[in-house]
């Protein structure tokens, strides 16, 4: 029988990936059943009291609610062990699909490709350094609207003029002007690319971090083997057809993806509080202002798969990054 867990995220902009409001993607995954779902928000409504009908991460992430939130992260709380949380650095995602074109096949691939991510890691690590904050954000940004299956906002990004940029970034020097050089010998390969996601829009990689989340999800909570039904918060991106490319992605251990209101189901809303808060939590520690008490209650909550390209942060809010860093 397929375990079933309910989901929603937090800080999504579609394919934006850079330049928008947030500079973190979380999904949240629940394994709470309905009753105890119920029975987690009622409590969070006498600790943190709200009028709003639907319960949010934003009324329990106010500064007089901090005790209903260390309540809820805590040991004694409904969640811990009963939710996971999927995060992506979104600038790290970007580059690790700018670095993925420097791969000849063009295999269809979910989240980041492998052989390109010690690429992209240094990359994001001295892309701004040396190209200065300007031309980092322009490059990231024209790339982004270059990769994206539908060009929103209106704007129209050429592959000639995406690689004006490249071509003016290749003699930088060091590791960094190295990656941009060979970016520029690819412009071809990435011309292709770019008339195949025109021509279907389901061609990896799908820059919505939605797609791998929701892959780690199934992958981590069916890991005994059993299949994973999903129910999860309306999305547009999780049309017939992409719900259909995730069943042939999981191979099976998908049983079904089922869409829902969050405000008939209490599960999703446990799954929207968790997945703002750690959100919250992680931006605030990857730009520099955590707060050390949060963080450590958040990270046994995180996958530790998670996409991020910061040393710094990823060592405090992602299980096992310590060690490995």
């Amino acid at each position: 029988m397929p375990v079933e867990i309910a989901c929603d995220e937090s800080g999504s902009e579609g394919e934006k990936l850079v330049g928008g409001n947030s500079d973190v993607f979380a999904h949240a995954s629940v394994g709470l059943d309905s009753a105890a779902a119920a029975a987690a928000v009622a409590e969070l409504r006498v600790r943190a009291p709200t009028p709003a009908v639907e319960y949010r991460a934003n009324h329990v992430l106010r500064r007089k609610h901090r005790a209903a939130l260390l309540w809820l992260l805590g040991p004694d709380g409904p969640t811990l062990g009963r939710v996971h949380v999927f995060l992506v650095d979104k600038t790290f995602y970007a580059v690790g699909k700018v670095t993925a074109l420097l791969s000849a096949d063009h295999a269809p691939r979910v989240g980041l490709d492998p052989a390109a991510e010690a690429t992209a890691m240094t990359l994001y690590r001295e892309g701004r350094r040396a190209f200065g904050p300007e031309r980092w954000a322009a490059l990231l940004d024209s790339f982004n609207y270059l990769l994206r299956a539908k060009n929103g906002q209106g704007v129209s990004m050429s592959v000639e003029e995406t690689f004006l940029l490249v071509e003016a970034l290749r003699t930088t020097g060091g590791r960094a002007g190295e990656i941009m050089d060979a970016l520029w010998r690819a412009r071809d390969r990435v011309g292709e690319f770019r008339e195949r996601l025109l021509a279907d829009p389901y061609v990896f990689p799908a820059l919505d971090p939605l797609i791998p989340a929701i892959v780690q999800a199934v992958g981590f909570w069916g890991a005994d083997g059993r299949p994973v039904s999903v129910v999860h918060d309306r999305q547009t991106i999780l049309t017939d057809e992409r719900v259909a490319q995730l069943r042939h992605i999981l191979d099976g251990r998908m049983a079904g993806l089922r869409l829902v209101d969050s405000v008939q189901d209490e599960r999703v809303q446990i799954a929207d509080v968790l997945a703002g808060v750690v959100r919250k939590v992680a931006s605030d520690e990857l730009n520099g202002r955590g707060d050390p008490v949060l963080t450590e209650l958040v990270r046994p909550y995180v996958d530790k798969t998670s996409i991020w390209g910061d040393q710094r942060s990823a060592s405090l809010i992602i299980p096992d990054q310590a060690m490995s860093q």
